[in-house]
């Protein structure tokens, strides 16, 4: 039996179809104007952005897909320019996808890792993208996936999205990486308790950074979290993840975790868990539109619009509970306008 398909999307016009052109050439004019557009909330921008993204589908995937997360102040700028400029040396080409927090007050955002990356941002080879979060949970920018495979389409070897920091909520990077790299400081101490259960669960390799600050503590911390990993079940039966200590600062140790990612993408790869994971990965992201999607049509329901004000004034005021006013709302979705 066939399968009916999907509308198709729009053909591209002449301008589209220049930043397809030009993102497959490595420009980085269009490459960025192409990502410009993916982040624009107009609608209009909605649909040029996924006409030009499924044009440049067929040319994605090839990339090692590098997520790294940390405590703040665990030097995750400067360990990824160290990492950055490793790779350049190694031929490859690296493309960053730096996450900054926004001001829950203003909404605005520094932006400022390329002034923390200056000479990796000044490299020919690398492309460093700064993207504010915006309010979206995970330390990822609502579009970080999209960018990724446009960075992929540009032929960038390596893709390193870096996260806003550690938190409960701040996993979501694993869920568009084949790799999730966790950073921790040497005198953590009893800090180490303190990191979530669930993101030492699904942390890949976990490194110690600043090492050279004190190598003992180092050690210690080392320890420590080689036995917190024993008390986990592993994520793959087929990897036991590796701790590190590292320097990023002076660039030692650097050489020794890529080749770490390298066994990971080499074991991972064998028992066929890397591809099955990218294709978890895709299906889940779908959903995660799907309900994002939902809920935007939920909130401009013209019955929606009309009762939320007075809904959310009662249930502030204590005059109906949050589970009947959710109620009421839902119904709105049932009746014709």
């Amino acid at each position: 039996m066939a399968m009916n398909m999907p509308e198709s999307l729009p053909v591209l016009d002449d301008a589209d179809l220049a930043l397809v052109e030009g993102v497959r050439a490595r420009q980085l004019r269009p490459l960025a104007k192409t990502i410009t557009l993916i982040e624009s909330q107009r609608e209009d921008h909605k649909a040029r952005a996924r006409a030009v993204l499924e044009a440049l589908l067929p040319h994605t995937g090839g990339a090692m897909r590098v997520g790294i997360s940390g405590v703040p102040g665990v030097g995750k700028s400067t360990f990824i320019e160290a990492l950055g400029l490793y790779l350049i040396e190694q031929g490859l080409r690296v493309a960053v996808l730096a996450v900054d927090p926004s001001s829950s007050l203003t909404g605005g955002s520094i932006l400022g890792d390329k002034t923390r990356m200056e000479l990796l941002s000044q490299n020919p080879a690398a492309f460093i993208r700064p993207s504010p979060s915006a309010g979206s949970l995970g330390g990822v920018a609502e579009k970080t996936r999209e960018t990724l495979l446009v960075c992929e389409a540009a032929g960038f070897d390596v893709i390193i999205v870096e996260t806003v920091g550690v938190g409960q909520s701040e996993t979501a990077v694993a869920g568009m990486t084949d790799i999730f790299c966790l950073l921790q400081l040497p005198n953590a101490g009893d800090d180490l308790q303190a990191i979530k259960k669930g993101i030492m669960e699904i942390a890949d390799l976990i490194v110690i950074n600043k090492a050279d600050i004190d190598a003992g503590a180092a050690m210690r911390a080392k320890s420590q979290m080689k036995t917190a990993l024993h008390m986990l079940r592993p994520a793959s039966p087929n990897w036991t993840v590796p701790v590190l200590t590292l320097s990023a600062l002076k660039k030692d140790g650097i050489a020794e975790f890529w080749n770490a990612v390298q066994d990971y993408r080499g074991a991972m790869t064998k028992s066929g868990e890397f591809e099955a994971k990218r294709r978890h990965q895709a299906l889940a992201w779908m959903w995660e539109l799907i309900d994002t999607g939902l809920r935007s049509r939920f909130r401009n329901h013209p019955g929606v619009r009309d009762a939320l004000p007075l809904l959310a004034a009662a249930v502030e005021a204590g005059g109906t509970t949050p589970s009947a006013a959710a109620q009421r709302l839902l119904g709105c979705l049932n009746r014709t306008n």
